[in-house]
C-alpha cells in the first residue's frame, strides 16, 4: 500500500472557515478521508482533512516561503512592551 501525504489529524481549537468545492474536488477528498482511514484504523470525516492539506501545501510552497519570509523582514517589528 502507498504513504499517503497526510498523517494522523490532531484536534485544534478550529476557526469557522465556509466555503463550497467542485463536486469533484469532494469526491476526491471523501475518498482521501476513506482511504486514509483504512491506513490509521479510524473514521475520518472528510472535512477534517481539508486544513491539514492546506498546510501541507503551504509548507511545501517554495514560492509561499520565499515571499513570507521577505514580508516578514520588510514589516516593522512592534515596539517592546516596558
Amino acid at each position: 500500500m502507498s504513504k499517503l501525504k497526510l498523517g494522523n489529524i490532531h484536534d485544534d481549537k478550529p476557526v469557522k472557515l465556509t466555503t463550497e468545492l467542485p463536486a469533484q474536488v469532494h469526491r476526491d477528498l471523501t475518498i482521501y478521508a476513506e482511504l486514509l482511514g483504512t491506513e490509521l484504523g479510524q473514521t475520518i470525516e472528510p472535512a477534517k482533512l481539508v486544513a491539514p492539506m492546506l498546510e501541507r501545501f503551504m509548507k511545501t510552497d517554495r514560492g509561499f516561503a520565499k515571499l513570507r519570509k521577505e514580508r516578514r523582514s520588510v514589516s516593522p517589528q512592534p515596539a517592546p512592551e516596558r
